[in-house]
C-alpha cells in the first residue's frame, strides 16, 4: 500500500526571504516603469543642453583656430628659414671654393703656406685662433677665413632656431587635433540629443528658431549704413552679402563660416587684415564699452572669455555667424544667450 506523506513546508526564515525579495523586485519595477518617462529630457531641456553644446564647442573651436593660425605662421617661418639656410650654405660652399682654388695654385708653385694648410684642417675657428703667430697670412686671407667663420656661425643658429620651432609645430599640431577632437564630441553629443526628441519636437524647436530669425530681420529693416564710413561699412556689406550661408567651425568662406572666420574675411574684404581668432580680434583698434557709441561695422565681443565676435548691425541688432546648425543672420545683442563685453572700432 502505497505511502501518502504530507509534503515538507519551507522554512519561516525562507518564506520570508522570498517575499522580500519579490515584493523589492516588483517595487523596482514599478519605479523604474514610473521613472522611464522623466528619464527622458524635455523639448526645453534638450534646447538647454544643445545651446550648451554648441557654446562649449564654440569655446574650442576659438582655441582651434588659434592653433591652426599658430601652425600656419610656424610653417611660414620654417621655410623662410629652412630658404636662407639652403642660401647661406651656397654662399659657405663658395667662400670655400674660393678658399681652396687659392690654396691649389700654391701647391702647385710649390709655395703653399701654413696659413692655407691650417685652414684646409677643417677647423678655420682654429686656425684664426693661432692665426696671430703666422707672418705669412696676408689681409686678403684673413679676410676671407673671417667671412668663412661668420657664415658657419649664421648657419648654425639659424639650423638651431629651425630645430626648435619645429619642435614647437609639431606640439601646435598634437594641440590642433586634440582641439578638433574636443569641438566634434561637443557637437556629436549635441545632435545625439536633438535626435531624442521626436519628430513633433524637432518641427516646434525649428519654428522657434524661425521666428527668432524673422524678428531680427523685421527689426534689421530699419538699419540704415551711413555712407562713407569707409572700410567697417565696407566690411558690414560683405557680411550683408554672406546672409544665409550656414556656420561650419573653423571655416572662412566663401561657402560657409564661424564667427571670427566672418568678420576676419568681412574686413579682409574691405582691404584691412585682422587676426583670426575673436579673442586676438578684440585686442586691435579702440574699445567701446557703450552700446550706445556703437557703429555699424564695429566689431562686437560676447562672454566673458571673447569666444563669440559680430558686426553691430544698428538698432541694437548684429550680423554673425551664431553657432553650428544656423547660418549667418542678423540677431538682436539680447538674445545671443553671453554678456555683451564691448565692442572695437577697427
Amino acid at each position: 500500500m502505497a505511502s501518502h506523506r504530507r509534503p515538507k513546508q519551507p522554512s519561516r526564515a525562507r518564506v520570508t526571504v522570498l517575499t522580500t525579495a519579490a515584493a523589492a523586485a516588483v517595487a523596482f519595477s514599478s519605479q523604474a516603469a514610473n521613472a522611464a518617462p522623466s528619464e527622458k529630457p524635455s523639448k526645453d531641456e534638450v534646447k538647454t543642453k544643445v545651446d550648451k553644446l554648441y557654446e562649449e564647442a564654440e569655446q574650442a573651436t576659438e582655441k582651434y583656430n588659434g592653433a591652426k593660425e599658430k601652425q600656419e605662421k610656424l610653417q611660414k617661418e620654417i621655410s623662410t628659414i629652412q630658404d636662407n639656410v639652403a642660401r647661406g650654405q651656397e654662399e659657405l660652399n663658395e667662400l670655400r671654393d674660393s678658399l681652396g682654388l687659392a690654396a691649389a695654385s700654391q701647391y702647385r708653385t710649390g709655395s703653399i703656406d701654413p696659413s692655407v694648410q691650417l685652414f684646409l684642417s677643417a677647423n678655420p675657428e682654429d686656425y684664426l685662433d693661432k692665426a696671430s703667430t703666422l707672418d705669412q697670412l696676408s689681409s686678403q686671407q684673413v679676410e676671407a677665413l673671417k667671412k668663412v667663420q661668420e657664415k658657419q656661425r649664421e648657419l648654425a643658429q639659424e639650423r638651431a632656431e629651425a630645430s626648435e620651432k619645429l619642435k614647437d609645430l609639431a606640439s601646435t599640431r598634437t594641440e590642433l587635433g586634440k582641439k578638433k577632437k574636443e569641438v566634434q564630441g561637443k557637437l556629436s553629443s549635441a545632435q545625439k540629443l536633438l535626435n531624442s526628441l521626436t519628430a513633433a519636437e524637432k518641427a516646434a524647436l525649428a519654428a522657434e528658431q524661425s521666428r527668432a530669425s524673422r524678428a531680427s530681420e523685421r527689426d534689421a529693416l530699419d538699419i540704415d549704413v551711413p555712407p562713407g564710413s569707409g572700410r567697417a561699412a565696407a566690411a558690414f556689406a560683405f557680411a550683408q552679402s554672406q546672409l544665409g550661408k550656414p556656420y561650419v567651425y573653423g571655416a572662412t568662406g566663401m561657402s560657409s563660416f564661424d564667427c571670427s572666420g566672418l568678420t576676419s574675411r568681412a574686413y579682409a574684404a574691405a582691404g584691412m587684415q585682422i587676426p583670426r581668432t575673436s579673442e586676438a580680434q578684440s585686442q586691435i583698434g579702440t574699445k567701446i564699452y557703450s552700446t550706445s557709441q556703437l557703429k555699424v561695422g564695429d566689431l562686437v565681443f560676447f562672454f566673458n572669455d571673447l569666444h563669440h565676435v559680430g558686426l553691430y548691425a544698428g538698432n541694437g541688432q548684429i550680423i554673425h555667424a551664431p553657432r553650428t546648425g544656423t547660418v549667418v543672420r542678423y540677431e538682436s545683442m539680447g538674445t545671443i544667450g553671453g554678456p555683451f563685453m564691448f565692442g572695437v572700432r577697427v
